[in-house]
């Protein structure tokens, strides 16, 4: 698999977030980082999310979009959208229960042509884990398999 990449372009407030090859929790740091600068854009009024270009997206990743989805519709009152053409990411979006937080769309977005690569943030190892139980956490309050699905992780990254 591809080495994960994060790529954003952004036109009067509406933002596309492309993730490419296998997006890891290593990438947790910029992800955050980034979603804090979009809200904090007082022309932010959509965001979408495209999957097309992704191999892998770990648990984390998916908590991190949760967040997205949740925050921005606690805040900004819309839902955003994910496009993905990949069959597995699909299942796995809808086994998580995306289609409850976003706009769900198998299909290619057709506007991040215009993406660029955003700078990765390294993060702290101790931050890197409070970003993974913070996502895991989110994953969790999404529906009672989530629960049970990551209850185990959960417990032995509270402990350590």
């Amino acid at each position: 698999m591809t080495e994960g990449k994060i790529l954003a372009a952004s036109k009067n407030g509406a933002y596309v977030i492309r993730m490419t090859g296998d997006v890891r929790l290593t990438l947790s740091t910029t992800i955050d980082d980034y979603f804090d600068k979009m809200y904090e854009d007082e022309s932010f009024v959509s965001v979408w999310v495209d999957l097309c270009d992704a191999e892998g997206i770990d648990s984390t990743t998916l908590g991190m979009l949760a967040k997205l989805a949740i925050e921005v519709k606690r805040t900004f009152g819309f839902t955003p959208a994910i496009y993905s053409c990949n069959t597995g990411i699909n299942r796995l979006l809808k086994s998580m229960g995306f289609q409850r937080l976003f706009n769900l769309h198998e299909e290619v977005c057709g506007t991040s042509e215009f993406a660029s690569e955003i700078p990765v943030i390294p993060g702290t190892e101790q931050g890197v884990k409070e970003k993974v139980i913070e996502a895991h956490r989110v994953l969790m309050d999404i529906s009672d398999d989530n629960k049970s699905r990551f209850k185990d992780l959960m417990a032995v990254l509270e402990a350590g």
